[in-house]
């Protein structure tokens, strides 16, 4: 089984980490979560990052983060080595969830079950019922309307 740790601002990796044991109750060993403070030193949310992988007490690491760049990324950038822990930045709840659902797989089938997971979270919801909404004047490859 793999771990996750979220790294991200503070409150959002405790948020979010609450939103998932809602749903999966039992997934609390397998799940940690460090808020980044606002003007931390990076050293010091290292530190405490490293803690928290070494008590998921797991063979791999997912490491999620929210904003590519961010102190938050770039402190979970350190401790990830691209073998026996990746990192995925941009973490929201459909990813996270996506990603306890299936920690049992390789850790590189959890990256891509994450990817998936986030992208496919992300939809416009329409205003009105489909079926009252405007045919659209593209279409898809088989040339056939359809909603996903």
């Amino acid at each position: 089984m793999n771990g996750i740790l979220i790294v991200a601002h503070a409150p959002l990796a405790s948020a979010l980490r609450a939103c998932v044991l809602h749903v999966f109750p039992d997934a609390g060993s397998a799940v940690a979560a460090l808020d980044v403070p606002p003007n931390a030193p990076p050293e010091e949310s290292l530190a405490q990052a490293r803690v928290l992988v070494r008590q998921l007490d797991t063979p791999q690491v997912l490491v999620l983060t929210d904003v590519f760049g961010a102190t938050p990324c770039n402190v979970a950038n350190k401790l990830v080595d691209g073998v026996r822990s990746k990192l995925i930045a941009g973490v929201n709840l459909p990813m996270l969830l996506r990603t306890v659902s299936y920690r049992h797989e390789s850790l590189d089938a959890l990256v891509s079950r994450a990817m998936v997971g986030a992208t496919q979270g992300v939809i416009q919801v329409a205003v009105t019922a489909p079926q009252n909404q405007a045919r659209r004047t593209t279409h898809d490859q088989d040339h056939r309307d359809h909603q996903q």
